[in-house]
């Protein structure tokens, strides 16, 4: 989402490296660049404005001008001063008080209110949490069967939402059912509409005063860009909103609500949608998104993404076989399955500091296509095919290449490909963890 930002940012920062002294010139110039940018990411212009004026008051001080490094130094302020743009620090959802704790859900239609509901309880049955889903949209008969299918999906229970009901009646229902299920969170998909309306806020209004939400989320599209902010603005001066959702982080949107909403509407971002999977929702935190904005990488979320999809003890094993030089086909194609469960390539390489200055970064992470192709291709191997690729003869690899659907070429390519990393994890295993790190990095670039 922030990658033109980014890029603008970089490149006003290294003309600013090229100075050895740091003037109120220069200064002024490097904002200038800095305040289009913003402006082109679609962030409210008063925020634009006030952020400005904040990052020059500080970088003509004395703790620039004395700085040994001035452009790191203003690099620095630029950080600080969008953390405390975006809120300082994230604040997460409340987990406490009576039992079941209400999740009030509310936003316009399109915005991935039903779907974010779910990845909502899958979240939190990860935290150990036993979320209860509400269908409580009855003039979308269609979001209900789909927070059913979606129920199914996470192994979520779901209130049996009669089409006929009133949605406030629906949701204090819900609560005895919830009870039942011996459950300890609601979570209340509720209706939304192609615009804000009277009905509409009248409707949550009911829900709100007859259930006392812990939480009323918005659930907004980040690719609407300052839209987003005003539908914020709405919602939260007729309901009070606790917190917000931006979903469809990962397209191409410009980023400016992001930046803007917390500024603007004083409601503080606590999650973002990064993909349609049910899993792709990340909690909020102002300085990690920073770190991304400058080019800084993210490699806490990237360890967080890690744990949760790397099998330690597995790790482990794998760690012993490539020091012994025992790693096999069948371990490779493992190896993949775990990474994809943290997302995109794509986004990985992201979370990586310094993976912005890369200019050829995008053809660095291999086509999701080919990630594909190369588990089908160890797929249609005998076990003792992956366990020992030196057996695999022409004959055998035509009847690989047949099985998997591809060519002799593709399976040749995918047996060079894998002598060459198990040479380069021997490399590695000789010259010990930090060595062998530092030559594999090197070999990519870095």
């Amino acid at each position: 989402m922030f990658d033109h930002l980014s890029d603008r940012l970089a490149e006003t920062f290294k003309r600013l490296k090229g100075h050895g002294k740091l003037t109120e010139q220069n200064i002024a110039d490097a904002m200038r660049e800095v305040r289009l940018a913003l402006l082109e990411a679609d962030v409210n212009y008063k925020v634009v404005k006030d952020f400005i004026s904040q990052v020059k008051k500080r970088a003509v001080g004395q703790e620039v001008m004395r700085s040994i490094t001035p452009a790191q130094m203003v690099i620095k302020i630029v950080h600080d001063e969008l953390c405390t743009l975006m809120g300082k620090e994230g604040e997460p959802l409340v987990l406490t008080g009576k039992s079941p704790l209400v999740y009030m859900m509310v936003g316009l239609q399109g915005a991935g209110k039903t779907t974010t509901s779910a990845k909502l309880a899958l979240n939190l049955k990860k935290r150990g949490k036993k979320p209860f889903l509400v269908p409580a949209d009855v003039q979308r008969p269609a979001a209900i069967e789909q927070l059913k299918r979606l129920g199914k999906q996470v192994d979520v229970p779901v209130f049996d939402t009669d089409p006929g009901q009133d949605p406030v009646d629906i949701c204090i229902a819900s609560l005895a059912d919830a009870a039942r299920a011996e459950c300890d969170v609601l979570i209340l998909d509720t209706a939304g509409r192609l615009h804000v309306d009277e009905a509409l806020m009248a409707q949550l209004k009911a829900i709100k005063e007859r259930l006392h939400p812990q939480e009323a989320l918005l659930v907004a599209d980040s690719m609407t860009g300052q839209d987003a902010v005003n539908v914020a603005q709405s919602f939260h001066q007729s309901l009070g909103l606790t917190g917000v959702v931006l979903t469809k982080v990962e397209g191409d949107a410009r980023g400016g609500a992001a930046i803007s909403i917390r500024a603007v509407v004083d409601v503080p971002i606590k999650f973002l949608g990064v993909g349609e999977k049910l899993d792709a929702l990340e909690v909020f935190h102002p300085d990690r998104l920073a770190n991304r904005i400058l080019g800084m990488g993210d490699v806490l979320s990237l360890v967080e993404k890690a744990s949760e999809a790397i099998d330690q003890e597995k790790a482990e094993a794998l760690a012993k076989k490539m020091a012994k030089n025992q790693f096999t086909l069948e371990d490779f194609r493992d190896q993949l399955r775990q990474i994809r469960k943290m997302g995109s390539l794509d986004s990985i390489l992201k979370m990586l500091p310094g993976a912005g200055k890369l200019k050829n970064m995008k053809n660095m992470a291999p086509d999701e296509k080919e990630i594909k192709r190369i588990e089908a291709i160890i797929g249609s191997m005998t076990v003792a095919e992956r366990q020992n690729h030196n057996i695999i003869n022409a004959s055998r690899r035509k009847r690989i290449a047949k099985g998997s659907g591809t060519t002799v070429t593709d399976v040749n390519r995918l047996l060079k490909n894998f002598r060459q990393s198990q040479k380069m994890m021997k490399q590695m295993a000789r010259m010990g963890p930090k060595k062998g790190l530092g030559k594999m990095l090197s070999m990519r670039g870095f």
